[in-house]
């Protein structure tokens, strides 16, 4: 019983001793000694670990927000603002924050999935099936719908039975990109974008 008390009394001292609050009660700077503790002696920063640093832009809004991505073994650690951005200098508003658990989720879908027409069931596919697919359903809906003249003859090359919606996140260089591509290489007469600035 008397190592058990030992042992127990022997603790709390510890703890007392370690803790920083009886220290600064007792005078003690705040900013010297009296915060410090064994567990803050061998904290280190997170980001310590990480192998490597990107940039991105935050996929949220229009804004635009630059981001910095940590990455441990190629696999993001932590994300937070660029302070080089003339945009957001370093800060992330809640939803450009929350990046990073959009990464990481379990729920996240990382592979294409196909629901064929009347199916209920959604199939994996390979990136390169569907990108060929969507290129091949684009021309065959372009060839069908596509009108050289009008009746009176006035010359309009375009499509009707194709639109292009664009991303929030869509800059002016790659809104710029998509107008040529889809209006005068496929003749697109709905293209739309979702730019909220």
């Amino acid at each position: 019983m008397p190592t058990i008390r030992r042992s127990a009394s022997s603790r709390v001292s510890a703890f007392f001793r370690d803790w920083s609050l009886p220290r600064q009660m007792a005078g003690q700077s705040v900013m010297a000694e009296a915060a410090r503790s064994t567990p803050s002696e061998t904290l280190r920063p997170r980001l310590e670990q990480a192998d490597r640093v990107g940039t991105s832009i935050c996929p949220f809004c229009a804004v635009g927000c630059a981001q910095l991505i940590y990455a441990k073994n190629g696999k993001p650690i932590h994300i937070e603002g660029d302070p080089r951005s003339p945009v957001n200098q370093g800060t992330l508003c809640p939803k450009g924050a929350g990046t990073l658990g959009v990464l990481l989720s379990p729920e996240r879908i990382n592979q294409v999935l196909y629901r064929a027409p009347h199916s209920d069931r959604w199939e994996e596919k390979p990136l390169d099936w569907a990108m060929e697919r969507i290129a091949q359903l684009t021309k065959q809906a372009r060839d069908e719908t596509f009108v050289e003249r009008l009746p009176d003859g006035k010359l309009v090359n375009h499509t009707v039975g194709v639109a292009s919606l664009g991303g929030a996140t869509l800059d002016n260089e790659e809104n710029y990109l998509i107008k040529k591509l889809f209006g005068g290489g496929l003749g697109m007469v709905s293209i739309e974008n979702q730019a909220r600035i």
